[in-house]
């Protein structure tokens, strides 16, 4: 067991060595149904996207569904909106359901909101062209997962899910008209190691593996993910403590861009109020985040509420509410 420790704690700490090296490699337009690489929980957003190793309920599924393992709760479920750029929103559900002995299963979606478009069409009057009416686009994946811990140590846990999404109809050369939908199966599959060391835990991810997709005649893949990450309490080295303070490091290794690296800290008080910073490295345009939450108990139910800031350069910002219960 010492020996596997400090095998992935190589392969952790030289993968993060070697991403400066390939920082200028960017797999640019490589992969489509961008919203599934966008962050659906407001906790795990205000921590810089470093949840691989910190979910341990309903919204745990959308980052690594092994952390559906670690439940402490019969029943958690978990909804949120994320306003993204350009008044485009992404509302996402989640319940999970421990079983015991059993493991624990859950089942998530995600309905990306695209707002109204107008649909036009080429025409020789004086605007140039016609308007058509809206155009229906959208998209939208289901999941259901399942995981277990096979020791008191060691977690899996996969998710299988459809994924859709449809950007309205195109008219050809021969006025005919194509509806330009796309529709697949998708997996993800992760682990979760505490190898004794207090709260210390490593583990890994891979998400949105899939065939390739087509509408017409180009095909594309899915935003396949490969994470791996570390996670801790530091204040465990105080020895017994109420409050709590995370500390979270993944390092992202995506089909469409070069590797990159996740930081966030969460700053648990009594259980109750949370602070919450992080930091992504590589992006364009994402870097730091900031947020807070809040925890209430109610006769044997927690409610739970959460909200992330995250800056985007020249996009100005990005806000994110999540809200939840568990019992």
């Amino acid at each position: 067991m010492k020996k596997l420790t400090l095998t992935l704690a190589v392969v952790f700490l030289t993968t993060v060595s070697i991403m400066p090296a390939h920082s200028t490699m960017k797999k640019l337009a490589q992969t489509g149904l961008q919203f599934l690489k966008v962050d659906m929980s407001a906790r795990a957003a205000a921590m810089g996207g470093a949840y691989l190793l910190v979910g341990k309920g309903a919204n745990a599924m959308f980052y690594n569904p092994a952390g559906l393992a670690k439940m402490t709760t019969s029943f958690d479920f978990f909804a949120s909106q994320t306003q993204w750029l350009g008044d485009i929103k992404y509302n996402a559900v989640g319940l999970a359901k421990n079983m015991q002995n059993w493991g624990s299963v859950g089942i998530s979606a995600i309905y990306c909101d695209y707002g109204t478009i107008e649909g036009t069409q080429v025409s020789s009057n004086a605007q140039g062209y016609i308007e058509t009416g809206n155009v229906d686009v959208g998209a939208f994946t289901v999941g259901l997962s399942y995981a277990k811990e096979l020791t008191n140590k060691f977690s899996v846990g996969g998710q299988v899910k459809w994924v859709s999404q449809h950007l309205g109809e195109s008219m050809l050369n021969d006025s005919s008209t194509v509806k330009n939908r796309v529709s697949g199966v998708a997996y993800d599959f992760g682990t979760i190691f505490y190898p004794g060391f207090k709260s210390f835990r490593f583990g890994m991810s891979i998400r949105n593996f899939s065939s390739e997709l087509k509408y017409q005649q180009e095909g594309f893949q899915l935003p396949l993910t490969f994470s791996i990450g570390i996670a801790m309490d530091v204040l465990d080295f105080l020895g017994e403590h109420n409050d709590a303070l995370t500390i979270a490091i993944d390092a992202l290794h995506p089909r469409d861009y070069s590797e990159r690296l996740h930081f966030g800290a969460e700053y648990l008080f009594r259980n109750m109020f949370a602070l919450r910073a992080g930091y992504k490295m590589n992006y364009d345009e994402e870097n730091l985040t900031l947020g807070i939450g809040f925890n209430y108990k109610v006769g044997g139910v927690s409610l739970k509420i959460d909200y992330a800031y995250a800056s985007f350069g020249v996009f100005s910002s990005v806000n994110r509410f999540s809200v939840g219960f568990a019992f």
